[in-house]
């Protein structure tokens, strides 16, 4: 539906909170090691201070022309508790599209964090805060208001395409998306991998750790 210059779609259903709460204890790491390595963005930072969980929510995306922030305050209203507003601003870092006070709306209404590929400011009072903010770089000066845009549209942002209603996970390593039906194999297969991680450490500590793989490895090289 286009209203003065934002196309705007109704939001995708949420993912369950089940599943969200078992990702926020899973670090982005080991689920990008179980999707082949080759998934997720690049060029993005975390701003916000750290924190022991990873975030994880329902996409809520955005369209935007850089450094113009209307589409952004229109979304806010498609928005709901638990999701993460992602906002594809072509990477452009001219103009801030979001500081320390539309950042700060968006947790007071419950989302799990802003990914933005495109310029942040106001970064002291972000990196004061624990609500995650994850940018491509920072510019002081402020962000335009004229449009148009498109609200819950296929998007990119660090190269990494990003659906209405996909999963976004994120951590001070970096940001993953996927679909939510494949969310649950993921998670068997992520706890798995941190078991095997958490076995290595102990081999490690108790000095018995197999390297033995080495030998494998350069068996197999090229030349």
């Amino acid at each position: 539906m286009a209203f003065k210059g934002i196309r705007k779609n109704p939001s995708a259903p949420q993912v369950d909170a089940a599943i969200l709460a078992a990702l926020r204890d899973i670090p982005v790491a080991a689920l990008s090691d179980n999707m082949h390595r080759n998934i997720g963005s690049v060029g993005l930072t975390p701003y916000h201070r750290p924190g022991p969980a990873t975030m994880a929510g329902t996409a809520v995306t955005l369209k935007s022309r850089g450094g113009d922030n209307l589409t952004l305050l229109r979304a806010f209203e498609f928005c709901r508790p638990g999701d993460v507003i992602v906002i594809d601003a072509d990477g452009d870092l001219s103009n801030a599209v979001i500081g320390g006070i539309l950042s700060f709306y968006a947790a007071t209404i419950g989302t799990a964090g802003v990914v933005l590929d495109g310029a942040i400011r106001d970064l002291a009072e972000i990196r004061a805060r624990d609500f995650p903010v994850y940018a491509r770089g920072v510019n002081h000066r402020g962000p335009y208001k004229d449009g148009p845009g498109e609200i819950n549209v296929p998007v990119t942002v660090g190269g990494m395409v990003v659906n209405p209603g996909d999963i976004v996970v994120g951590d001070q390593d970096g940001l993953m998306a996927f679909a939510p039906a494949e969310a649950e194999a993921l998670i068997a297969k992520a706890r798995a991998h941190l078991e095997v991680e958490a076995n290595t450490m102990r081999a490690m500590k108790e000095g018995r750790w197999d390297r033995s793989f080495i030998d494998a490895l350069e068996a197999r090289c090229a030349n």
